[in-house]
Formats: C-alpha cells, structure tokens, sequence
C-alpha cells in the first residue's frame, strides 16, 4: 500500500469515529428529550431492548457449548452495561450532557492510570482532577449531589464495562458474548424501564424514537468504530474517542440548549486533554487497550 493510500485509508477511518461520535450524542440529546414521557429508565430499557434485538440478529449467538465461567462472564457484562447506562441516563436528567460524559470519561481514564503505573500516569490524573475541579467551580449552582454521584457511578461501571468485555472477549467466538450479554442487560432493565415509562410504551411514535436512539447511540457508532480499528492503531483510535467530552458539549449546547460557563469548557478541556495523554502513554504497553483505556474494541456503551 502506498504512502498516499495509507494516508487516505486513514483520513476515512478519522472521519468514520468522527461520524460516530456525532451519533453518539445525537442519541443521547434524543433520549434526553423523551426524557418527560418515557423518563430515563424509561429510555434505558428501550435503548437495551432494540440493540439486543439488532445485535442479536447480526451476531445469531450459539447458546450451546459454553461453559460456566464463560456464561458467569456474559451475566455480569450484561449486568454492568444495565447499571452503567442506569446510571448514565439518570445522571443525565440533572446534568448537562457535556459534563455527564467528561465525569464520566474518569472511570475509563482511572482504569488506564492504574495499569499504566508510570509517574507520567499520575501527571494526567492530576491534569483530569483539575478539570472536574474546574468544571465544578464553573458551575457549582448546576451541579447536583444525586446527579455527580450517578455520573461517578456510571464512570465506575464503564470501567467495570472494559474489564467485563475484555474477559468476555476471551470466553466468546465474535459477537457472541455480547450479544448475549446484551439480552441479560435488556432483562434486567424491563421492570424498572416499565415502570418509569408507563402509559407511554404504548405509544407507538415514542417506541419508534426509542430504536433510533438504540440505533444512533450503539449501533452505528459500533459499526464505524470497527471499520475504522482496522486503519488506526488503536492507541490513535483511543485518543479519538477521548474526544467524547467535547462532542458531548457541543451536542448539548446545540440540540438541547445547554450553554457552558468559561470555566466548564477549561474543564471539559483539561479532561479530555488528560484522557488523551493516558492513552497515548500507554500505548505501547500490551495490556492498556485491553484493559486500561476505552480503546477497547467493543460497542461504545452509553452517550
């Protein structure tokens, strides 16, 4: 392959997570829209619900010649994908969108200082810290304890979310696992999501708006995703998707209205900023994007 088609290769495969991420928080600014007639559980349960029935019909997994701990794998993935989106989509309903996703990205960041064990490692932490702090004293008046603590909650199940995928990874051929993970998640969430959504599962417009959520906010970012990790070094990739944040922020301002003070966009900034260099530091070490950074190669799990 030439230098000029490798480039080019390339430049597609920007675009494609470029393309992703729009879609990403596309989804999320939908959801939080619907958020009055089906509430966050509500949308949580849809979103689970249609993209295991979407992965399900793609992957068609096997539910024979697994073993226990293969199956004691795929529960608690899908366990974790329920909570964390949970969490996510209640932290939502108090937080701007932007804020939710860059307190959110410390969990995966977290994980990545933790295996890294490099003084540069804690150098990011310290630059991220300041951004949450930065991004608190922005906007204090905004911020809600229950609100920062379901978004520090879901951050907490994202890093759970890699650990699972990446030991399901190991016990699954393909999309098996996660697919069957997915259809324990989607379980899970039904008695919570009816009844936060009520009367309104029965309305057929609103169910619709729910799939285009699951499909804007897992499906096509997954799909893009896994095209673009066959051009990019997935160190490179990584640092792409630390840029969720400031998508995030953006999508905010424009489709829901949610203005940032000087000091929450420094913030934001320094998060993402932080994220990226733990990913790129960590890059030639075997183990960081299996396990310590959202590199990992596996459907984006909320936003």
């Amino acid at each position: 392959m030439s230098a000029a088609v490798a480039s080019g290769s390339r430049s597609v495969a920007v675009g494609l997570v470029a393309v992703g991420l729009i879609c990403q928080e596309v989804g999320a600014s939908l959801a939080v829209l619907l958020f009055p007639q089906m509430g966050p559980l509500g949308m949580v349960m849809l979103r689970l619900v249609f993209s295991a029935l979407i992965l399900t019909l793609i992957a068609r997994p096997s539910l024979r010649g697994h073993s226990a701990h293969a199956w004691r794998a795929a529960l608690m993935l899908g366990g974790v994908l329920a909570l964390m989106n949970g969490l996510f989509y209640l932290a939502l309903r108090e937080l701007p969108l932007g804020v939710t996703v860059t307190i959110e990205v410390l969990g995966p960041l977290a994980l990545a200082v933790a295996v890294a064990r490099s003084r540069a490692a804690w150098l990011w932490a310290g630059l991220a810290l300041l951004g949450i702090l930065a991004l608190g004293g922005g906007g204090w008046d905004r911020l809600t304890v229950t609100g920062v603590l379901f978004a520090l909650g879901a951050a907490a199940s994202w890093a759970g979310y890699i650990l699972a995928s990446a030991r399901v990874g190991q016990e699954f051929e393909r999309l098996d696992g996660l697919a069957l993970a997915m259809i324990f998640g989607a379980v899970l969430s039904l008695p919570f999501g009816i009844v936060d959504a009520g009367a309104s599962l029965l309305r057929l417009e609103l169910v619709a708006l729910g799939a285009a959520v699951a499909v804007l906010s897992s499906t096509i970012p997954y799909a893009l995703e896994l095209i673009a990790l066959r051009r990019l070094a997935p160190a490179v990739f990584g640092v792409l998707m630390s840029l969720g944040p400031a998508t995030a922020s953006l999508a905010g301002f424009l489709l829901l209205g949610q203005h940032l003070s000087v000091l929450e966009v420094i913030g934001i900034a320094l998060v993402v900023i932080a994220s990226a260099g733990a990913v790129w530091a960590g890059r030639d070490r075997p183990d960081g994007p299996a396990l310590g950074t959202p590199t990992t190669p596996v459907p984006t799990p909320v936003s």
